[in-house]
């Protein structure tokens, strides 16, 4: 590696909106781009990366609902966008020379296969990137249940979501310019703050198996790099 990093095998999770760009929904192929170089150089530094897109570049079930719509069918969509999200991701990181693999809690063969632990763990061991996508596999989770829920069983070492700013703040800093940045924070201090950088159900899976999450603002070039060593000035460490 050409820096010491803290953690070996990593969950990365990011937004569906990270792969629109400037667009209103859909995918802009330069900021796919940057997400794959970002990624890319961190996995050619012998980190292994697997990694949780989210959908709300096509579809949020909460569109659905406030439409009318069935609360379960509406969240299938949403796993349904997940699938094809991860597909893109699959096709931009082979072309940038990331060997790069698609598995789905949904059975969706011959498009993706289904979820397999095992495999899973060989291909990260291999140098693989892994794009688990559909979510759970069922409704009323979200992504970032997702994301710890196969980190866990993938024996990753943290969760880092990639967000918009630095870390965990007191309230929203893009509203509240009074809003204070937490350096390291605890499980049950994100919990009893209800601060809604994560759902509780995973801040909750994340503090009874001792897996930290790492919140970091990924449209910082350097930052993918500095919270991977450690570096609580580009994220909070959530512990």
């Amino acid at each position: 590696m050409s820096r010491e990093f803290r953690f070996n095998r990593v969950l990365l999770k990011i937004s569906g909106e990270a792969l629109k760009g400037t667009q209103d929904h859909g995918y802009d192929a330069e900021a796919v781009r940057e997400v794959v170089s970002r990624v890319k150089r961190i996995i050619d530094q012998d980190v292994e990366v697997a990694l949780v897109v989210g959908a709300g570049n096509i579809w949020r079930g909460v569109m659905g609902r406030s439409g009318g719509m069935d609360r379960v069918n509406a969240e299938y969509m949403g796993m349904l966008a997940t699938v094809m999200n991860a597909l893109c991701l699959r096709d931009f990181f082979t072309a940038a020379g990331v060997p790069a693999i698609v598995q789905s809690s949904i059975g969706m063969e011959p498009i993706a296969p289904r979820y397999d632990r095992v495999k899973a763990i060989r291909a990260l061991e291999a140098g693989q990137l892994v794009i688990f996508a559909g979510g759970t596999g069922s409704p009323f989770f979200t992504t970032d249940t997702t994301a710890v829920l196969r980190a866990l069983e993938t024996d990753c070492d943290a969760v880092l979501k990639a967000t918009k700013v630095d870390g965990v703040y007191t309230a929203d800093p893009m509203k509240d310019p009074s809003a204070r940045r937490f350096a390291t924070l605890s499980f049950d201090e994100a919990l009893s703050r209800q601060l809604k950088v994560m759902d509780s159900t995973a801040f909750s899976m994340c503090r009874d198996n001792d897996l930290p999450i790492i919140v970091f603002n990924f449209s910082d070039p350097e930052s993918f790099e500095a919270v991977l060593a450690g570096d609580t000035a580009y994220g909070t460490i959530v512990s």
